[in-house]
């Protein structure tokens, strides 16, 4: 009994995070084929087969909420976004049903607009993502029919369309707000505006923060091993431009790229993606049907075809390839990395210069091994926002404390040592202008993005069929949206 009670919170919480997007497994509405309006039924109408006065069949559902465009919102979904929306953590206050709503119908509008403004996603990217997330689940609480049962579908083919369904929703909606709020700057100016507009008793508290740098030592791979990835990416380059050989194929049995793998290593990008340099060069270098030579990344090795020009957007498939690091390499990476940390806890080295001279990870080493937080662009790292594995090595450290040699994987697999040093640490305090400015920004930016997305959605709520249920006309979003009641 305790298994199964454990892999239901298993089940609802992973599928919280992939239902939060508006999935309604057991929909009761009735839609009048005649005009499209959606009317309410009562009890006895549910429990029949519905035929109105006129022999028309109509679809028969559960009570409507809204419409927007071509998508319905029931009351099914709702409940289901609440409960999401309440496994998620989001206070009661943002998720009563009036909020529930305005946040259903917004990611509603911009679908819909994204398919008005002809804007693409891959289908393949989108299956093999719910592909993933089927693979996943079935591996959460140990088979896919568990979870086909307990969410009421008939089958397995039938659950996969209904995550395919929200999978592109979702990503259609993604792709219109970027369209919307990506070009979107602040100023200096403006950041100051924001931050003096603040009330006084509303000027956030910043915890306790850290910053923190890093010296990065990685095994040196010999020249043979590169040497070989490159012949064997070069041939299957020629089996594919000469022979016909399928590059999908290719990629799906050998890539090492576990993301993508599945998927035949499709990847759909813009250049405002944040992939590496030398994959967005190659990507946007070449024609439909072109493949690269094989070039270098910090992952490995790849070759890259691209399958699909769209606009701004392209659909590339890579093979990446590592090159074998031998246990020789490893040890003696792992020697000099602790033999830079006794010349630093001695004194007879200076951090920032050995990261300078030592450390192998380019985007640091010039700054002297400073990270910079990617959430806002500063040096700064709240302790209760930190990534859990850089926390668990640094917050004990003392200002200017050395860590010990960390044995580092990333993602790929691939080994390296690390040393952290606390260069900085910044007791909770209350946000100022000067000190605080990065992340005051990014407040400021949001704050933006927030009126922007909010003038659109009025803006297109006039020009889009929309309908609401009458019990929804009290909510204070309505009157920016309703058209007439349902």
């Amino acid at each position: 009994m305790l298994l199964k009670i454990m892999n239901t919170k298993h089940l609802i919480s992973l599928f919280s995070l992939i239902f939060f997007a508006n999935f309604s497994l057991q929909a009761q509405v009735i839609i009048d084929e005649e005009d499209n309006l959606i009317k309410e039924t009562n009890e006895a109408e549910r429990k029949v087969f519905d035929i109105d006065d006129d022999g028309k069949v109509r679809q028969k559902i559960d009570g409507v909420a809204a419409v927007v465009g071509d998508y319905l919102i029931t009351e099914s979904d709702l409940l289901k976004f609440g409960l999401d929306a309440k496994e998620q953590g989001l206070p009661a206050s943002d998720r009563t049903p009036c909020k529930i709503l305005e946040r259903m119908m917004e990611n509603k509008l911009f679908a819909h607009h994204a398919i008005q403004d002809s804007l693409e996603v891959s289908e393949e990217r989108i299956m093999a993502e719910t592909e993933q997330q089927m693979d996943q689940m079935a591996a959460q609480v140990g088979s896919i029919d568990k979870i086909v049962e307990f969410y009421g579908q008939q089958n397995e083919d039938d659950l996969k369309a209904k995550l395919y369904e929200i999978n592109l929703e979702r990503s259609l909606a993604q792709l219109m707000k970027s369209e919307v709020v990506d070009e979107l700057e602040v100023t200096p100016e403006e950041t100051r505006k924001f931050f003096e507009s603040i009330p006084a008793d509303d000027v956030p508290i910043f915890g306790d923060e850290l910053e923190v740098a890093q010296i990065v030592i990685q095994p040196k791979v010999p020249q043979e091993q590169i040497d070989k990835v490159v012949d064997r990416l070069n041939e299957m380059r020629r089996d594919v431009l000469e022979n016909g050989a399928s590059f999908v194929t290719k990629a799906t049995f050998y890539s090492e790229d576990k993301a993508s793998r599945s998927s035949g290593g499709l990847y759909t990008l813009t250049r405002r993606d944040s992939f590496v340099k030398e994959f967005k060069d190659a990507a946007f270098s070449l024609n439909e049907g072109e493949i690269s030579k094989p070039f270098e990344s910090e992952f490995g090795w790849h070759i890259l075809m691209v399958e699909k020009i769209r606009g701004q957007q392209v659909d590339v498939r890579h093979i990446l390839l590592y090159p074998e690091v031998t246990q020789e390499a490893i040890n003696e990476a792992k020697e000099k990395a602790e033999k830079i940390k006794r010349l630093l806890a001695s004194g007879e080295l200076e951090f920032k210069a050995a990261a300078k001279e030592f450390s192998d990870e380019d985007e640091t080493k010039e700054s002297g091994g400073q990270l910079i937080n990617s959430a806002d662009g500063s040096k700064r790292f709240e302790l209760a926002k930190m990534d859990t594995e850089l926390y668990t090595r640094v917050y004990k450290l003392k200002e200017g404390e050395l860590s010990r040699v960390i044995r580092d994987e990333d993602r790929t697999g691939k080994t390296s040592f690390k040393i952290y040093k606390v260069t900085k640490k910044i007791p909770e305090h209350k946000a100022n202008f000067k000190d605080d400015y990065p992340r005051i920004k990014e407040l400021a930016l949001r704050q933006k993005q927030i009126k922007e997305v909010q003038k659109w959605v009025k803006e297109k709520a006039k020009d889009t069929y929309i309908k609401f249920n009458s019990d929804y006309k009290v909510c204070d979003f309505a009157k920016d949206w309703v058209k007439e009641k349902i």
